[in-house]
């Protein structure tokens, strides 16, 4: 499934590898997230990689494919508790005023 805004929220955050503020957002490469021949995975599967450390993920430089895959899973649930958090900001401030 694509979705826009969970992509463009992604890109807004640093690389969760590194902390390069230029980061792009990066699929998962397991299949277990839909990943396949020529298939991205679905975007609620993404985390913010800068290039280097997403041509390093994709092409399982930092570890095996087990590994990379954990290591997703760790980064993805930062991910989502960083976008959580941003998002009840954005609704706490629109409440206030």
């Amino acid at each position: 499934m694509r979705d826009s805004k969970r992509l463009a929220a992604i890109r807004k955050l640093p690389c969760i590898r590194c902390g390069n503020p230029n980061s792009q957002a990066a699929h998962s490469n397991s299949s277990g997230h839909g990943k396949g021949r020529g298939i991205k995975a679905d975007d609620a599967y993404t985390v913010p990689l800068c290039v280097g450390c997403h041509q390093r993920f994709d092409r399982f430089e930092l570890g095996t494919r087990t590994e990379s895959e954990a290591m997703f899973d760790q980064w993805l649930v930062r991910v989502n508790r960083m976008l959580a958090m941003e998002e009840a900001l954005l609704h706490k401030d629109f409440i206030t005023i």
